[in-house]
């Protein structure tokens, strides 16, 4: 009896773990709280968000908006309409109307720069110059240019996104969101000379016909310590800062680390005061903490094979009933570190039955995979051999395909009428033609009246 109750309470001791625990789900990832108004950090590999805040908030860029400016002029460039060895004078119309306090390189009116030389200028220490300087260049006007920007971000699926300058000096109709700066850095960096002159620590503008030698120094602190200190992360790459009153301190930024390659957006931090005394501005250190958090907390993980037999699919017309589907390739994912990937949710898109002949390599339907109700890829599944179809079973399947279609539908009802029209006639009008066999002519005039006497 006690061996009974025992056992009894073991088992329930099992049920109640069981419900307590529940199936195998992601590893809880700790919320890095990020100060600033929206933040953002996207798989740079798979574009999957990993951490958002506000990150479809309309908010104002500030000098963000230059990675629009400078992804319009790298598109003139690889089009043929400009080139980075061109050398461009600069209009007076193209310094007009910008703040005297803004960020500038100090190129004047009438001086000569190439077009690189203005990126530099732009990317490296923000100058607003050069900015319209290009935008003249590249679409005959400002406006112009700026009508452009914003054509640009619909067609990159920018939903909260409106600008009126080329340089990001504050309007209230000037404004953007942490995701949609992400879709533009992210097509930004399909250029080879964009991230190349963004992470320039300093470069030297050689001097020109109005200038002496300019040395320029990067605003970004990540990368370089020349405007302050205590802010370098090795990881880090590019990509622009900006700054202003309303929009507070921004950043994009890239980093990488072994296998792993994030994208950041940092929107609306402050610069706050240390117990030292110094000074803390918070778009750098949020986004290396962020950095910290993304390389601390994700890793990559194989969650399907190639090899991997998924299912068995029904297969008609065929001697064989079935075929097996595998992925069309392995499948990495970033995930959070200690995720069992048969946690995953898969769900299964079939074609089943699948008509035969089958041929190996085939594409049969897809499978997804989902965590916590978010798809993050969706992959081929493949025949894994061929399947011949039998001769016989595709004949009688011809055959019935060919006395179900509509035209034969037709034809057949067609018929059938036709014949029920004739029997109709034979039981009506043939009968009145036709006695005993033989044809009754038709009598005309009266009847009969006996032999006539003469």
């Amino acid at each position: 009896m006690k061996t009974h109750r025992f056992f009894s309470v073991f088992l329930l001791l099992i049920l109640a773990v069981s419900l307590l625990t529940g199936p195998a789900s992601a590893a809880e990832v700790p919320d890095p709280a990020i100060q600033a108004k929206a933040a953002l950090l996207v798989d740079a590999n798979t574009g999957r968000m990993v951490y958002g805040k506000n990150e479809h908030e309309e908010l104002y860029p500030a000098s963000l908006t230059k990675i629009m400016t400078a992804l319009l002029t790298l598109e003139a460039v690889d089009s043929g309409q400009l080139s980075m060895d061109q050398p461009i004078t600069v209009t007076e119309s193209a310094l007009e109307g910008l703040a005297a306090d803004g960020s500038t390189a100090g190129i004047r009116a009438g001086e000569v720069l190439t077009v690189e030389q203005l990126l530099e200028c732009m990317l490296i220490v923000s100058a607003n110059e050069a900015c319209n300087i290009l935008a003249e260049q590249v679409s005959g006007s400002v406006d112009a240019f700026v009508g452009a920007m914003n054509e640009k971000a619909a067609a990159l699926g920018c939903e909260n996104t409106h600008f009126v300058n080329t340089t990001g000096l504050h309007d209230s109709q000037h404004y953007t969101s942490a995701w949609d700066l992400y879709l533009i850095t992210a097509e930004a960096l399909k250029h080879d000379d964009f991230l190349r002159i963004c992470d320039m620590k300093s470069a030297t503008i050689p001097a020109t016909n109005l200038s002496e030698e300019r040395v320029l120094h990067s605003t970004n602190y990540l990368i370089s310590n020349w405007r302050a200190l205590g802010y370098l992360d090795s990881r880090a790459h590019g990509v622009k800062t900006g700054s202003t009153s309303d929009a507070g301190h921004c950043l994009v930024s890239t980093a990488a680390e072994g296998s792993l390659s994030f994208i950041s957006v940092v929107l609306g931090a402050e610069s706050v005061t240390l117990p030292s005394g110094g000074t803390q501005v918070q778009s750098f250190s949020e986004t290396s903490r962020l950095f910290d958090w993304g390389f601390e907390n994700f890793s990559y993980q194989t969650v399907l094979e190639e090899a991997e037999l998924v299912k068995e699919v029904s297969v008609a017309l065929s001697k064989v009933d079935h075929v097996s589907v595998h992925p069309a390739a392995d499948v990495e994912l970033l995930l959070p570190k200690g995720t069992d990937p048969a946690s995953l949710e898969r769900t299964l898109d079939l074609e089943s039955p699948v008509d035969a002949p089958v041929t190996e390599g085939q594409v049969l339907g897809t499978l997804s995979l989902s965590l916590e109700g978010e798809v993050l890829t969706t992959v081929d599944l493949l025949a894994s051999h061929d399947v011949e179809a039998s001769g016989l079973l595709l004949f009688w399947r011809n055959v019935r395909n060919f006395f179900s279609s509509t035209a034969v539908k037709v034809v057949g009802i067609a018929l059938l009428v036709l014949a029920a029209a004739l029997i109709v006639w034979k039981l009506t009008v043939g009968r009145r033609r036709y006695r005993y066999g033989r044809s009754v002519p038709r009598r005309r005039g009266g009847g009969y009246r006996g032999r006539r006497r003469h």
